[in-house]
């Protein structure tokens, strides 16, 4: 049963509001997406929706009318608003008018590795654009990736921003975040997983290093690379040879290219 809010003042409105912020997005265990792909995606995957706010009208679109069906299906909050209402609560310049409040998830490693015989994660080391983690995380999920891992310092994966760029990808892949350089390594040398680094020092090319074992490949931040820490520890350290008059590639881009030749070894 859907309920109409008429006041920029309700309580419901403030908390989607808030929901803007990061403070407020780990404070109350929740965070928003917007657009009809992503609520598509959110109504489709096995996540939590608490809530979809729509603006009246919007089910008149056939995309938006069906997975409105679904998500009432599923007995998901349904909130309908006016466009004045709906501009307090987006962060989107060109709304489509659909938003779903969804409840954050929490994994733990050892689940994300049980019955997975060569892990293959991906850690951002203090990723600090969201459109670089939201990319990198879309790739990891293409790629098949075991999980990601976000140390501290990264991008909230659950910024706007980072949230779009993974187009719904973050749905369908473990993630952690607010890990320590200490935490990261620790963890993975637990479960025997070996550190890949990206590094233009002391390093060997790409694809003469074997991705086919139990592997984390770390992507550093995009003006100081990765941290010292997890340098000092790397098994290996590798680059992708920069043939024209640049100086270094985009991380996201760096991701998608060693991450596709792991691909092509493990196949």
């Amino acid at each position: 049963m859907k309920e109409i809010i008429t006041s920029s003042q309700n309580r419901f409105i403030k908390l989607a509001a808030s929901l803007k912020e990061k403070k407020f997005r780990d404070e109350l265990g929740l965070f928003s997406i917007e657009g009809v792909r992503l609520v598509e995606e959110a109504a489709q995957a096995n996540w939590s929706v608490e809530a979809c706010v729509y603006i009246t009208g919007a089910e008149e679109d056939q995309r938006v009318h069906d997975v409105l069906l679904l998500l009432q299906s599923k007995n998901c909050r349904m909130i309908e608003v006016s466009a004045a209402i709906y501009g307090k609560i987006t962060e989107v310049k060109q709304p489509q008018g659909i938003m779903a409040i969804m409840k954050k998830r929490e994994y733990r490693l050892i689940d994300c590795l049980a019955n997975v015989e060569k892990p293959l994660l991906v850690v951002l080391d203090e990723v600090q654009d969201p459109g670089n983690v939201g990319t990198i995380i879309r790739t990891a999920v293409a790629a098949g990736c075991t999980g990601v891992i976000l140390t501290k310092g990264c991008s909230d994966v659950f910024a706007a921003k980072a949230v779009r760029a993974s187009m719904g990808s973050l749905f369908y892949v473990p993630i952690f975040e607010g890990l320590s350089q200490d935490e990261v390594i620790n963890s993975l040398d637990k479960y025997d997983i070996r550190i890949l680094v990206t590094s233009l020092e002391d390093s060997t090319i790409y694809f003469r290093t074997d991705f086919n074992q139990s592997v984390a490949v770390v992507f550093g931040n995009e003006g100081n690379g990765v941290s010292r820490k997890l340098l000092e520890v790397a098994i290996e350290r590798l680059h992708i040879p920069l043939l024209g008059n640049v100086e270094s590639l985009n991380v996201a881009a760096s991701a998608a290219v060693i991450l596709y030749e792991a691909v092509r070894q493990r196949q």
